[in-house]
Parts: structure tokens; C-alpha cells; sequence
């Protein structure tokens, strides 16, 4: 993902000089040829992630379009004050990159663990928060935050997240897309568990329809998607690599509280806890019940325990 990042920010800045790239002392496997070619719309700020913001909304005052770029955790939390107060409050045209969600950089223990930022940033007005799927998505996702005029987040996974789109879908800021269609049950994904929402489908097909929505934009959410889904289908399940608070699932549980549509509703996510073990992204993955297998089998006994309190409650009547 970082990578159709860096490439698509590259095209983008060759054709258009406002855009700058700062970045937090980071990327420099992927950012030789950007700093090459384009050193004058570049600049790091070292490891100094609330000045970097700072700097960021000083020449988005000017009229540049500024990109900061460092760990989801040291993007987001780090320099929360300057977000909130600085870009958003002002509503500053600067676009925050956070790359290594979820547990991308899991070697490293907790405090590179990106868990917490879409709750933290959901919180605060006027921001859009994107969440690709894919690098697909991802590079639709760059060109769409170069057209919003005000705050963007982008989380992206760290590099070799699968394709999941074979053809650019139709892609449109606050609307998901259905990778997949089914008429059972839906998985609405987000960020890097889209690749596994869709091996969870292929694990249910021999029993069940299931269909796999990918949802790109956090902030603005597609609600009426949401609804759709919940309304038509016998069971909806959010998957993402973040907490169960504040991020997806919260918001999509938000959603189906207010409209008050009675369906089976669970939400996939790290528990509410600090993880005691560290390893790579599968491991971690593993850990907390998001692979592809242990997917899949939550599920399943979700789906059986209710089938046997329906039975139950039809022997009541």
C-alpha cells in the first residue's frame, strides 16, 4: 500500500508544485526518487512529529498542499493537539498519512501498534478518514484526498498487501464498494481485512451467500449502504484491524442503533486490552482472532447459537 502511495503521490506532485511531502524521519526505502526529482517539494522534519504538523498547517496557509507522513501512532496521537487545534480547527487543507495500521510494524511491540487512530479521529469535525483496502484503492484514495479541500487521513498498511480489485472499480468519497455479492451475510472490511473478508466468503460459499463490501471511507461512512445491507441480508459482521471501540464497527453499531434495524450484528476487531505479545502481522493477526480461518469459524458459531435460540424461542410460542 505504501508503495501505490508514494507512486501515485509522485504523479500527482510532478504535475501540480503546491503539493509537499513532509515526512517524520521514515520512508526512505520507498522516497528516493520523489526526493530526488522533486527535492524542493520535500522536506523532513526528523523525529519531531508536532512541529512537522506545525510546519505542515504554516504552508497550507500559503496555499500548498502538504502531506505528513510518519507511523500511524506517531502521526496521530503524538501530535494530537496540533490535528485537532491546528489543521482541523482551523479546517487547514493538510493530509495526514499514517502508514502501518493495525499491526503492520508488530515486531515492534504496542507503541507501533495503529489500533486507536480512527477512534481518536472520528471524534474530531470536518475530517475525512480513508481506509483502503487494497493498493488499488489506495491510489484512488491519493487522488481523491488531493481533491478535498480541508483535513484527510489516510491509514495504509506497511507493503505486499494482496490486490483484491482486478479492474479500478467506480470509486466515490463516502460510498462503499461491493467487492462481492451475496444474500446471507455481509462483511463490511476495512483497511488491510479486506483481503482476508474475502477468503472469510470463500471459506462460508459451500454453506452460505456471503457478500464483501469494502469500506474505504470511515469518515464520511456510507450509511445507506449500511442499511441496505442490514435490511436484506440475515446477518452483518464488520472486520478491521483496530479496536472494537471507536473504529468501523462502532460506527456501523452506531448506525443500526438510530435507525433501529433489529439484525445479527457482531463486530471483528482487537479486544479492548493491551496485548501482552508481540510478532509479526500474521502472528499478531492470530492472536487476536482476525485470520482468515478464525474468522470464519466465530462466524459459524455465531450463526449456529442463533439459529438454536430461534428454535428455542419458536418452542416458546
Amino acid at each position: 500500500m505504501r508503495i501505490a502511495f508514494v507512486n501515485a503521490l509522485f504523479e500527482l506532485a510532478k504535475k501540480n508544485k503546491k503539493i509537499h511531502l513532509i515526512t517524520g524521519d521514515l520512508g526512505f526505502s520507498v522516497f528516493e526518487e520523489y526526493m530526488s526529482k522533486l527535492p524542493k517539494q520535500y522536506l523532513n522534519a526528523g523525529v519531531a512529529e508536532q512541529n512537522m504538523t506545525g510546519v505542515a498547517v504554516g504552508m497550507a496557509m500559503e496555499g500548498k498542499i502538504p502531506f505528513i507522513y510518519s507511523i500511524v501512532p506517531f502521526v496521530t496521537m503524538r501530535n494530537f493537539e496540533q490535528v485537532r487545534n491546528d489543521i482541523c480547527y482551523q479546517n487547514q487543507n493538510v493530509k495526514i498519512v499514517g502508514v502501518g495500521l493495525g499491526f503492520s510494524y508488530g515486531q515492534f511491540g504496542h507503541t507501533h501498534f495503529g489500533l486507536e487512530d480512527v477512534g481518536i479521529l472520528r471524534t474530531i469535525p470536518g475530517i475525512t478518514i480513508f481506509s483502503p483496502g487494497d493498493p488499488v484503492e489506495t491510489k484512488l484514495v491519493t487522488k481523491a484526498a488531493l481533491k478535498i479541500k480541508g483535513p484527510v487521513y489516510i491509514r495504509l498498511g506497511k507493503a505486499g498487501e494482496p490486490t483484491v480489485h482486478k479492474k479500478t472499480p467506480v470509486f466515490t468519497v463516502g460510498k462503499g464498494i461491493v467487492v462481492k455479492k451475496g444474500t446471507d451475510i455481509a462483511l463490511l472490511a476495512t483497511g488491510t481485512m479486506l483481503p482476508i473478508a474475502v477468503e472469510v466468503a470463500n471459506i462460508l460459499e459451500n454453506k452460505y451467500s456471503v457478500a464483501v463490501v469494502s469500506m474505504h471511507t470511515i469518515k464520511p461512512l456510507d450509511k445507506n449502504l449500511i442499511i441496505k445491507m442490514a435490511k436484506s441480508m440475515k446477518s452483518v459482521f464488520t472486520l478491521e484491524e483496530h479496536s472494537i471501540i471507536g473504529g468501523l464497527g462502532s460506527a456501523v453499531s452506531d448506525i443500526l442503533a438510530e435507525e433501529g434495524i433489529q439484525v445479527l450484528f457482531k463486530r471483528f476487531g482487537t479486544p479492548d486490552r493491551f496485548n501482552k505479545v508481540s510478532g509479526d502481522q500474521n502472528y499478531m493477526r492470530k492472536a487476536n482472532g482476525l485470520s482468515a480461518d478464525q474468522l470464519a469459524l466465530s462466524i459459524k458459531r455465531i450463526l449456529k447459537k442463533n439459529k438454536a435460540i430461534q428454535l428455542e424461542e419458536l418452542k416458546d410460542l
